[in-house]
């Protein structure tokens, strides 16, 4: 399993962010590049799963520190 390293306002933020995206693709039907809306669905993935690999890679970490 992914270390968790999204903390709760970024966790929060992603998943609002991708909830967004994505009823962006499904109210605006006639835009040209619907399809660009879909990119939701990566924000939505990490905050909900609370660990993003971009993170692990640089080194990042929004997670409080457990004692």
């Amino acid at each position: 399993m992914l270390k968790s390293n999204v903390g709760g306002i970024d966790r929060v933020l992603r998943i609002l962010v991708g909830l967004a995206l994505l009823a962006g693709f499904f109210l605006n039907a006639e835009a040209t590049y619907r399809w660009a809306y879909l990119i939701g669905v990566v924000p939505l993935l990490t905050g909900l799963m609370g660990s993003c690999p971009l993170y692990s890679i640089f080194g990042f970490n929004t997670c409080p520190m457990k004692k």
